[in-house]
C-alpha cells in the first residue's frame, strides 16, 4: 500500500462527523482513490468516480461490503435488500415497486399535502419550533401508516433507526453502543409485526402476499420492512431538516419559494446535494480494477462518499460548497444513490419534502434561526439533533392553492 495514495485521516472522529467537508476536500485533492489507513478501505470521493462505481455493481459489489466491519455485514446486512446483488436484489425490490412508482405517488399527494398543511400550521402557531421534531413527526407518521405497522412500533423505529446506520461505520464507540440496539430492534419487530397486526391493503400486507406467492421468502418480510422504513424515514427526515436549515440561513430563497419563483423540490434536492443525509456506504471489489491510476485489488473495500461527491467542484463548479437551489443539474446528485441500488423511495421523499416546505412557505412569512442547533453524531448519517427555528405566521392565508412545484 505504501506506493499508493494514503491518509491517516479518521473520517469517523467526532470533529470529522460534525464537519466532514474540509477533510473530503483534502482527500479529493490527494487522488481519486485514497487508502484510509485507519479503516482499511479506499476512500472514493470525486463525483464521477462515485457514480461510476455505483453503476458497476458487478465490480463494486454491495455483498459483504456495505459496512466497514465484517460483523455488521454478516449479522445485520446479510441477505437484506441493501446488501443483495443481482437477481436477488431485483426480486427483493419487486414487491413494493408498484407502491413506490410515480403514478402511485401521485395518488398519495392529496393525503401528503393535507398532513403537511395540518402540521405546518400547528408548528407555525408556536412561533419557535424544533425542525427535527416537525420533520420526524411528519415523515415517520406517514411512513409507518403506509407500511401498515402498528402504532406501537413507531417510537422504537424512530429511536433505533440511527443505531442501524451507526453499525455501518468502523468498530468505534458509536458502533459498539449501537450493536445491542440494532439487534433488539429486529427482535422487537419480529414480535410486533405479523399478518394479524399489519393494516389490510398496506405495503406490509403486500409483502406478506409476495411471501405467500413465493416471490420472496417468509424470512425476508420483516427485514425488508425494516430496511424500507428505516431508509424511508431517516433520509427524508434529515433532508427536510437540512433544507430548513439552509432556508433559514438564506432567507431570500425562502422568499422565492413563498412567491412561487422557486420549486420546493429543487430546494430539497440542493439541500441533500450539499448535506447528504447518508454520507457514504461501502462496496467490496470483486476483481482487480482501477480508479484513475490507482489499482484496487479484488477483495478490498471502497468507501463511496456521497457527501464528498456532492461538494466536488469538478461537477458543481466553484460554488460547490454554496447553497444555490435551482442550479442547473441540481437533481444529478448522488445523495439518494445511483444505479441498481438507487433509493427506491425517491418519489415519496420528494413528495413529502416538497409538500412540507411548500406548506411552511405558504403559511409563514419569515423563517430564521431560533437558537443554537446541536449536531447529531452518527457514523453514517449527517444532520442535527435539534434545530430551533422561528417562523412568522401569515394570518391572511387560511388555505393554499394547488401545488405549482410538482407535488
Amino acid at each position: 500500500m505504501s506506493t499508493e495514495p494514503s491518509s491517516s485521516i479518521d473520517l469517523f472522529a467526532d470533529t470529522a462527523l460534525d464537519d466532514p467537508y474540509p477533510l473530503y476536500e483534502v482527500l479529493r485533492r490527494i487522488g481519486p482513490a485514497v487508502w484510509l489507513e485507519r479503516h482499511d478501505a479506499w476512500f472514493v470521493g470525486r463525483y464521477e468516480d462515485v457514480k461510476a462505481a455505483l453503476s458497476r455493481p458487478e465490480i463494486f459489489s454491495s455483498e459483504n461490503g456495505i459496512a466497514l466491519t465484517d460483523a455488521a455485514n454478516r449479522q445485520i446486512l446479510n441477505g437484506t435488500v441493501l446488501e443483495a446483488g443481482g437477481m436477488r436484489h431485483v426480486g427483493l425490490r419487486r414487491p413494493l415497486s408498484r407502491q413506490l412508482a410515480p403514478r402511485t405517488m401521485k395518488s398519495l399527494i392529496p393525503e401528503i399535502r393535507s398532513r403537511a398543511d395540518h402540521l405546518a400550521t400547528e408548528y407555525i402557531s408556536r412561533g419557535t419550533f424544533d425542525a427535527v421534531e416537525l420533520a420526524t413527526e411528519f415523515v415517520a407518521g406517514q411512513v409507518v401508516h403506509l407500511m401498515g405497522l402498528p402504532d406501537s412500533t413507531r417510537p422504537r423505529l424512530v429511536a433505533s433507526a440511527a443505531a442501524t446506520f451507526d453499525m455501518f461505520g468502523p468498530e468505534n464507540a458509536r458502533h459498539r453502543e449501537a450493536a445491542p440496539l440494532a439487534a433488539a430492534m429486529m427482535t422487537f419487530l419480529s414480535g410486533e409485526v405479523s399478518r394479524d397486526t399489519v393494516r389490510p391493503g398496506s405495503w406490509m400486507a403486500d409483502l406478506y402476499r409476495a411471501a405467500d406467492d413465493g416471490d420472496i421468502g417468509e424470512d425476508d418480510v420483516v427485514p425488508l420492512m425494516s430496511a424500507y422504513t428505516t431508509a424511508g424515514m431517516d433520509t427524508t427526515i434529515r433532508g427536510i431538516i437540512a433544507a430548513l436549515h439552509h432556508l433559514a440561513a438564506h432567507f431570500r430563497y425562502f422568499k422565492e419559494l413563498r412567491a412561487g419563483r422557486l420549486g420546493a423540490a429543487a430546494v430539497f434536492e440542493e439541500a441533500i446535494r450539499l448535506d447528504a443525509p447518508v454520507q457514504g456506504f461501502g462496496r467490496r471489489v470483486t476483481r482487480d480494477t482501477r480508479i484513475g491510476d490507482t489499482r484496487i485489488r479484488a477483495g478490498e473495500q471502497v468507501w463511496l462518499s456521497f457527501g464528498s461527491s456532492g461538494r466536488d467542484p469538478r461537477q458543481w463548479g466553484s460554488f460547490a460548497d454554496t447553497f444555490r437551489p435551482g442550479r442547473t443539474g441540481g437533481d444529478l446528485h448522488l445523495a439518494l444513490g445511483h444505479g441498481p441500488h438507487a433509493c427506491a423511495g425517491r418519489n415519496l421523499a420528494l413528495a413529502q419534502a416538497a409538500s412540507l416546505l411548500e406548506a411552511l412557505a405558504h403559511y409563514g412569512t419569515r423563517l430564521e434561526p431560533g437558537g443554537d442547533p446541536v449536531r447529531a453524531r452518527n457514523n453514517v448519517l449527517h444532520g442535527w439533533e435539534t434545530l430551533p427555528l422561528t417562523i412568522t405566521p401569515d394570518r391572511r392565508r387560511t388555505g393554499r392553492p394547488p401545488s405549482s412545484t410538482g407535488t
